[in-house]
C-alpha cells in the first residue's frame, strides 16, 4: 500500500482530489483507486505528538522546586496529544501496512518535523518520499505529486526543527520555573513565562515604552533661506534651501545633526541674508524604480497592519482561510519573496482568475504587460516555498468576507505590479554656498506612476501637494539670498509599536542588536521567530498579560515591565535569539551540529540559574547600580523598590504600584527591619520574612502574620536557620 501523510485534513483532501478515483472515505483517511494501484491518503492535524512533560522523565519534576533545576532529560521523549489521539491511532494502523510512504507536510521546518516525528514514533521501515505542495489547486497538486524526492534529502531540515523544539523546552521550562519561583518568594502570584523568542519581543516593547516614558523633548532650530539666480538669462524662479551643518558647528549639534542653539541659528541666518553665493552642486535625473517583489507572510502582515489596521494573527488566519478553504492563494506561511521561473508560464491564467475574483482589478489585469519579466522570477532565490501569489482558481468556495477580500486584493496587487511599467521619479538637488555656509534644496516628484498606480494609499483624500520644481541652474551659477528664516522644532520620541512595526522589528532584528560585531554578522533576514510563528508569539504575550492594546498601539503591562527588569540583559535582548536562529539555519544547511548547539545552551542555562541573586548579568558584565536588587525592598510586599519623584521630593516606591502602595524615605535605604535585603521565604508558608524588634531584641517573623506565626532568631541581621517557634 502507498500511503500519503499530509500535514492537515485540507491538504489531504486536495491530494486525494488530484489522484485517480474511485474515492472511498473512512475515519481519518481516503482511499483512491482500485486494486494494486490503490493509494491511501491520511493526515496529521498539526502536531500529533508533543514533547513530554518534565514528570515523564522524573516524577520529582512534577513539583516546581528550585533544588530540581536545571532539568536536562537524558533521552528525549514525545507523547501523544490527547485532543488528536484518535487520528494518531489511524496513522499507526496505516503506517504498519504501508509499503511506501510519501511525506506531504507543509514545505517548512515545522511541516517537516511533524510528519517525520510520527513516522519515527511508529518505527516505520518503508521507504519515505517527500512532496512539496505550495498551491492547493488540483493542477498544482497533481504536478507536485509527479515530482517526489527522497525524504532523506530533508533530514537536516528535520534536525533543525528538532533542535529548535528541544532548545525551546530546555530554555522555556527551566527559566520559567526559576523566575516564577523567584517571584513567588517575593509574594507574587501566577506564572512568569520566559521563552527564547517571546521574552526578547517583550523586551523590545518594554524598551520602547521606557524610551517614550523617559523622553524629554528638546528644542532644535532649522534654518532655511530663499534664493534666486542673479543672471537675467538664468531661470528666475525662487527656491528654498535648508542649512547643512558642518564640522565648525559640531559643539552645537545633537547626534542627529540638529542645531540646538537659537543664538547660533540667528547668527547664521543674519550672516547669509542679502548676500550673494553660488551653486556648488546641480544634479537632476529621472530615476526608474522597479516594482516591489511579491509578498512573503511578514511583508503581507506588515502591509495589512499598516493599511487595514489588522493584527498579525488576523492576517495569518485570513490568509490561511484563502489558502485552505477558498484555494485562491498559494501557501501563506512563506518567508520567500521570489517565484520559480516555471511559474512564469501560468501568468495568463492567474491574471484571468484575479479579474474574476476581484472585479475592481479587472482593468489592471487588462493593462498588464505579459511580456514583462521582473527579478521576482528567480529559481536561485526559491527554496522550499515561494512568494504568496493568487492561484488560477476563478471563484471562491463561498462568499469572501471583507477581510478576505482585502488580503486577496493586496496579494493580487503585488502580483500585478510585476507586469506594470517601472515608476519614474524626477529628482533634483541644488547645493548653494554663501560665505562658509552651505544650503541644499531637493525636488522629488513622480513623473510616470507605472506600478505605483496599483499601490494602496493609507489616506486617499490627504495626498501631499507636489513641491514646486527647482529652477534648472548649472554648477557655478551665482545666486542671491533674498531672506532667511528660523523654525523652532521639538524633538519627538519614537512611536509606540503597532502590529505592523513590531512585526517589522521582529523581521529585521539586526537593527535592535546591541553588539556592534554581532550586528555586522547578522543578515537582515535573521529575525525573531519564523514567518509561521511571529503572529502566535505576539498573541501569546497578550494572553499572558505581558502586553495590552492602547488604541492601535501595543504596550507593555506592569507585569511585563517587572519581568524584563528582573531578567539578565542577555535573556531580554534579541542578540542571543538572533544567533540561535542563525545556528538553526546552519543546521538546516548541514553546517551546524545540533548536539553542540544543545550542549552550549545547557551551559548558558546553568549560568543563568547559578547567577548570584541581586546581580543581573548585563551586557557589560557589571552590576547595574540602578537595578531593583541593589535598592531597598518594599516594607509591605517585599518587592524591589525604585526612586520616584513625588510632590514632596524623591522617595522609594514599590515596583508593584498601583497593586502595592508601599513607600519609604530615601534616608531609609538600609532600614534595620531587614527589608533592604532580598526577600527570604518563610520556611513554613514561603511568604517573605520581616525583621522585627521585641523587648528581648531583634527576631524574624513571617509577613503573613497572624495567618502564619513562624519566627526565627536574628543572626547579625539575617534570619538564623534554626527555628525559634512554629505553629
Amino acid at each position: 500500500m502507498h500511503l500519503y501523510i499530509a500535514e492537515k485534513p485540507s491538504l489531504g483532501r486536495a491530494i486525494a482530489a488530484a489522484l485517480p478515483g474511485p474515492h472511498q472515505k473512512g475515519q481519518g483517511w481516503i482511499r483512491c483507486g482500485n486494486g494494486e494501484n490503490a493509494v491511501t491518503v491520511s493526515w496529521c492535524i498539526g502536531h500529533l505528538l508533543e514533547p513530554a512533560e518534565p514528570a515523564r522523565y522524573n516524577p520529582a519534576w512534577k513539583k516546581w522546586r528550585q533544588q530540581d533545576l536545571p532539568m536536562f532529560p537524558d533521552k528525549w521523549e514525545v507523547m501523544p496529544k490527547d485532543s488528536v489521539r484518535q487520528q494518531l491511532k489511524v496513522l499507526e494502523s496505516l503506517i504498519r501496512q504501508a509499503e511506501t510512504i510519501t511525506h506531504a507536510g507543509d514545505p517548512d521546518r515545522e511541516g517537516q518535523l511533524l510528519v517525520d516525528e510520527v513516522i519515527r514514533y511508529f518505527g516505520a521501515r518503508a521507504p519515505v518520499k517527500r512532496v512539496l505542495i505550495n498551491d492547493l489547486t488540483p493542477g498544482a497538486v497533481a504536478k507536485a505529486l509527479q515530482s517526489p524526492k527522497d525524504n532523506r534529502e530533508f533530514r537536516r531540515l528535520s534536525h533543525s526543527a528538532l533542535a529548535r523544539q528541544q532548545a525551546d523546552w530546555l530554555y522555556g521550562i527551566n527559566l520559567t520555573r526559576f523566575y516564577t519561583l523567584s517571584y513567588q518568594q517575593q509574594g507574587e502570584q501566577g506564572v512568569y513565562s520566559v521563552g527564547r523568542v517571546q521574552t526578547p519581543v517583550l523586551g523590545l516593547v518594554v524598551e520602547r515604552d521606557n524610551i517614550i516614558g523617559n523622553f524629554q523633548p528638546k528644542p532644535y532650530f532649522r534654518i532655511e533661506a530663499r534664493f534666486k539666480a542673479q543672471e537675467e538669462e538664468a531661470d528666475q524662479q525662487t527656491f528654498t534651501a535648508r542649512w547643512l551643518p558642518n564640522e565648525q558647528f559640531q559643539d552645537y549639534l545633537d547626534e542627529e545633526n540638529r542645531l540646538l542653539s537659537r543664538e547660533v541659528a540667528e547668527q547664521i541666518a543674519e550672516s547669509v541674508q542679502g548676500r550673494s553665493g553660488k551653486v556648488t552642486e546641480s544634479r537632476f535625473r529621472d530615476r526608474p524604480e522597479a516594482p516591489p517583489l511579491p509578498l512573503s507572510l511578514s511583508a503581507l502582515q506588515i502591509e495589512a497592519g499598516r493599511l487595514f489596521r489588522m493584527g498579525a494573527k488576523d492576517v495569518l488566519d485570513t490568509a490561511q482561510n484563502l489558502y485552505e478553504r477558498h484555494q485562491l492563494i498559494t501557501y501563506p506561511r512563506s518567508d520567500c519573496r521570489h517565484l520559480p521561473e516555471g511559474h512564469y508560464g501560468q501568468r495568463e491564467q492567474i491574471l484571468r482568475a484575479i479579474g474574476r475574483v476581484a472585479p475592481d482589478l479587472q482593468e489592471a489585469c487588462d493593462d498588464a504587460d505579459l511580456n514583462r519579466k521582473t527579478a521576482a522570477w528567480n529559481d536561485k532565490q526559491v527554496d522550499a516555498h515561494h512568494a504568496i501569489i493568487p492561484t488560477s482558481r476563478t471563484s471562491p468556495n463561498g462568499k469572501l468576507s471583507a477581510a478576505e477580500k482585502k488580503i486577496h486584493g493586496l496579494i493580487s496587487r503585488y502580483y500585478l505590479m510585476q507586469f506594470a511599467a517601472d515608476a519614474v521619479h524626477r529628482e533634483g538637488q541644488l547645493t548653494v554656498r554663501v560665505a562658509e555656509h552651505q544650503f541644499r534644496a531637493t525636488e522629488t516628484a513622480i513623473l510616470v506612476p507605472g506600478w505605483k498606480a496599483l499601490e494602496l494609499k493609507l489616506r486617499e483624500g490627504r495626498a501631499e501637494p507636489e513641491k514646486t520644481p527647482l529652477p534648472r541652474l548649472d554648477k557655478g551659477e551665482p545666486v542671491f539670498c533674498q531672506d532667511s528664516t528660523i523654525a523652532e522644532r521639538k524633538t519627538k520620541p519614537p512611536q509606540h509599536f503597532t502590529d505592523a512595526t513590531l512585526l517589522s522589528a521582529m523581521t529585521n532584528i539586526a537593527r535592535f542588536v546591541t553588539d556592534a560585531e554581532l550586528r555586522k554578522t547578522l543578515r537582515e533576514t535573521d529575525g525573531l521567530g519564523t514567518e509561521a510563528t511571529r503572529a502566535a508569539i505576539i498573541d501569546t504575550l497578550f494572553k499572558r498579560d505581558y502586553l495590552y492594546r492602547d488604541s492601535r498601539h501595543i504596550r507593555a503591562t506592569d507585569k511585563g515591565k517587572a519581568l524584563i527588569l528582573a531578567l539578565p540583559e542577555s535573556v531580554s535582548k534579541p542578540d542571543r535569539t538572533a544567533v540561535w536562529e542563525a545556528t538553526l539555519e546552519s543546521i538546516r544547511r548541514g553546517e551546524g551540529d545540533p548536539k553542540k548547539f544543545l550542549e552550549a545552551l545547557k551551559q548558558e542555562i546553568r549560568g543563568f540559574l547559578n547567577r548570584p541573586q541581586g546581580q543581573p548579568t548585563g551586557g557589560s558584565g557589571h552590576p547595574d547600580t540602578n537595578a531593583p536588587e541593589n535598592q531597598p525592598h518594599c516594607p509591605k510586599c517585599r518587592a524591589p523598590m525604585l526612586e520616584r519623584d513625588g510632590k514632596f521630593g524623591r522617595f522609594y516606591a514599590c515596583t508593584r504600584y498601583p497593586d502595592c502602595r508601599g513607600t519609604r524615605p530615601l534616608e531609609e535605604a538600609n532600614p534595620q527591619d531587614g527589608t533592604s535585603q532580598k526577600p527570604i521565604p518563610c520556611p513554613h508558608c514561603f511568604s517573605p520574612l520581616v525583621r522585627r524588634k521585641s523587648k528581648k531584641g531583634w527576631f524574624w517573623g513571617c509577613s503573613n502574620f497572624p495567618g502564619c506565626r513562624q519566627t526565627l532568631d536574628d543572626n547579625n541581621g539575617k534570619p538564623a536557620v534554626r527555628l525559634r517557634k512554629s505553629t
